[in-house]
């Protein structure tokens, strides 16, 4: 291997993703090897990688496989060296503004979410508390 690619094994463990989910996302086309070996094995490049982590991101915050596709869509064009015209550079920047917005608002869902948990979490150690200690139970 010439350094610059990585097999699926090294990329699931630099993105802590399973080796089933970087195939489904290659299965979808959200992300395509970049190279194979010449036994056939998937080889990665940081690009594939950094592919991997936005949709490692946005996962968990309730995005669709569509959406995800739409997003790399956009920064795919707007990271290319093709020339965009100013129209469509601002509507590209505009999807990818409009991602920002909605994982901003996924991100406070779950704030108060987690301090719902917290609070629930300590109102039973404290009722806890309040039963005394723990009794044996003798035989």
């Amino acid at each position: 291997m010439d350094g610059k690619h990585m097999q699926i094994g090294e990329v699931a463990a630099r993105t802590e993703l399973s080796l089933r989910t970087i195939r489904h996302y290659e299965e979808t086309g959200l992300v395509i090897p970049s190279a194979r070996s010449r036994g056939g094995f998937r080889l990665y490049t940081e690009t594939d990688v950094a592919r991997l982590m936005v949709i490692r991101r946005m996962k968990p915050l309730g995005f669709t496989l569509e959406q995800m596709r739409d997003l790399l869509e956009a920064t795919d064009r707007l990271d290319s060296d093709d020339a965009l015209d100013d129209d469509e550079r601002e509507a590209l920047l505009e999807r990818v503004r409009t991602y920002r917005q909605a994982a901003a608002d996924q991100v406070e869902k779950l704030r108060v979410q987690l301090a719902r948990a917290e609070d629930f979490a300590a109102t039973l150690g404290d009722r806890l508390e309040a039963a005394g200690p723990r009794r044996e139970v003798s035989v």
